[in-house]
């Protein structure tokens, strides 16, 4: 087997993906300039660490140099964040994927680039699906439908065989849940845990397609192993809509005391989302998506047993 790289891999997505590849026995290489990804994530034991940022060419060259597949899941996250710092937000998300993409032009690697169902932003048409049109709200949409256009490109100037999963509201272990970014299922949980008020952006009746982080892992391992490459995006969500309202009672039923605050919703937050998996499930029809309730409570057992290792990373701010 090849060495397998991936940009970000002491991420949340990216830390589940590692422990995948190595219980299989890859060879992999872990990129990442921890400054929202933690040490405590990787083992050095059975995996190479560089210690580069993506923005970096000349170290992303040679962090990289030898590797077959790169998964490319480094990104500064957030909505939010990119809103209050759009400048950052491209120079990591776009500059950083046109480096990765350089250094694939240079030596053959497959490229699977994650991107991200904020894309469609002004689009509310449901379901969602690869045909529709896509008009993005906030910089980090346009930075990640940026990202997009350029593996499209690298693809067809230059040969590169690039695979482009676009994610929808990924959850599960590892997935820090302290940080003022921090996405809503494991920052609601952690609140639940520590006695907290949970506040609820709008009425509670936004809707998101949520995705357990294995079905994720489960895509890209076989796009890899595969040699799955796409001509545009491929949506990875399997249409199950829930509600935040819904996610509410999950935890009531834990934790009957939780505070609930609803505020007001804020710019760029999308209403509601939903993919149709038509073609996701015509390309990967072996992934089986695992019950939204099993994989909250999976996740919310995690964070109960091993939150403290993902709840003191650095801090992540603009």
């Amino acid at each position: 087997m090849g060495k397998v790289a991936i940009t970000g891999g002491a991420g949340f997505i990216g830390s589940n993906l590692a422990s995948r590849l190595i219980s299989e026995g890859y060879d992999v290489v872990i990129v990442d300039d921890l400054s929202s990804g933690l040490i405590t994530n990787i083992d050095k034991r059975v995996s190479k660490f560089e210690h580069v940022s993506i923005t970096d060419l000349k170290r992303l060259r040679t962090a990289l140099s030898d590797c077959g597949t790169i998964f490319h899941l480094a990104a500064r996250g957030s909505v939010p964040r990119s809103i209050s710092n759009p400048i950052a937000t491209n120079d990591v998300n776009l500059l950083g994927t046109l480096n990765v993409l350089e250094t694939a032009r240079e030596t053959g690697a497959h490229v699977i680039f994650s991107s991200s169902s904020s894309v469609y932003g002004r689009n509310l048409q449901l379901p969602k699906d690869e045909s529709m049109w896509l008009g993005p709200m906030t910089p980090y949409a346009a930075s990640k439908l940026s990202g997009e256009s350029y593996v499209q490109a690298y693809g067809t100037s230059y040969g590169v065989p690039v695979t482009i999963l676009r994610f929808f509201n990924v959850f599960g272990p590892r997935q820090r849940p302290d940080h003022q970014y921090a996405a809503v299922l494991p920052k609601w949980i952690w609140l639940a845990l520590h006695d907290k008020p949970i506040e609820v952006f709008g009425d509670g009746t936004s809707t998101r397609d949520f995705t357990y982080v294995d079905t994720v892992v489960d895509v890209g391992m076989l796009a890899m192993q595969k040699r799955i490459t796409t001509e545009g995006a491929l949506n990875v969500a399997f249409g199950n809509r829930v509600s935040l309202s819904y996610v509410l009672d999950l935890l009531r039923d834990r934790f009957p005391l939780i505070q609930i605050q609803y505020k007001n919703s804020r710019p760029g937050d999308v209403i509601n989302s939903q993919n149709n998996p038509i073609l996701l499930n015509q390309m990967f029809p072996e992934v089986n998506p695992k019950p939204f309730d099993t994989a909250f409570s999976e996740t919310l057992e995690w964070l109960i047993e091993h939150g403290q290792t993902v709840a003191n990373g650095p801090e992540v701010k603009d």
